[in-house]
């Protein structure tokens, strides 16, 4: 399947970041995308990339291969009411809202098109998220150029739906998560000696090395950790703090938090 043009309809962090992400890091031309916002003056960064801007939705999906629904989820019935009847035939809808299944993207939208939920997270903007998909009523080759498309965009999982509301969490939610991590490991180095912009990039690349050893070394955690954790040594004496203070259990009940309020939502 070629792709010749692709809507997102809703252009706030997530949708911009995913049109920046599909220009910097595909063979997809600006122009070949086109975003929309009700307040369409705040996609003049967009604009000033070569990207379509508006604020006409049916201008937008008007033969559209794939419509990316990056709004809130109480504005999902609405927007899909009006977009459904100008999609192409062979238009794949994904969502981005949270909440919302498959079964009821379906409903809304006429049970003529495949449908996917992908929850990428804001580092989409430099190819570098991590993204959870999951479909409905479509084909493998469909799944296929949903797959595709979200590999030029970082990693790419493929999970059961049931699994979407932790994947929110953990993918979407979690690179907050880590980045209060760094903020933190940051004001940390500012208290012992160093200035803001060294702190920040000091831990900055850290937590990125650490990542790349899992990553690319097929390592666990625990078993880096073990490397630089000599008895009575100054790392563990900091870990072992860190723990005293709750580190490891407050990040996790930070997780089922979020959780349990996307869980809260549906009912």
């Amino acid at each position: 399947m070629n792709i010749h043009k692709i809507a997102i309809i809703g252009g706030g962090n997530l949708g911009s970041a995913i049109a920046k992400g599909l220009i910097h890091t595909s063979s997809i031309s600006a122009a070949s995308v086109f975003v929309t916002r009700r307040r369409a003056q705040l996609l003049a960064a967009l604009s000033q990339l070569g990207i379509t801007t508006g604020s006409d939705n049916l201008a937008a999906v008007k033969e559209a291969d794939i419509v990316f629904l990056a709004v809130k989820p109480y504005q999902m019935q609405e927007v899909l009411q009006e977009v459904t009847p100008a999609l192409a035939p062979k238009a794949i809808i994904i969502s981005l809202a949270t909440g919302i299944d498959n079964k009821q993207l379906l409903e809304l939208s006429g049970g003529q098109h495949p449908v996917f939920r992908a929850m990428p997270n804001t580092a989409v903007a430099i190819g570098q998220s991590m993204t959870c998909i999951s479909g409905m009523n479509a084909s493998e080759e469909q799944t296929e150029v949903v797959q595709s498309l979200f590999e030029k965009l970082g990693s790419v999982q493929i999970i059961p739906e049931e699994l979407m509301a932790g994947a929110t969490v953990l993918a979407a939610c979690g690179i907050a998560f880590a980045l209060r991590f760094i903020r933190a490991a940051t004001q940390g180095g500012i208290e012992i000696g160093f200035g803001s912009e060294l702190a920040l990039k000091i831990a900055s690349q850290t937590v990125k090395g650490a990542a790349h050893l899992l990553i690319e070394g097929d390592s666990h955690p625990e078993a880096e950790i073990d490397k630089v954790t000599t008895p009575r040594g100054i790392t563990i004496s900091g870990l072992n703090e860190m723990e005293h203070q709750g580190f490891s259990s407050s990040l996790i009940k930070g997780l089922m938090t979020s959780f349990q309020k996307i869980e809260n939502g549906k009912k």
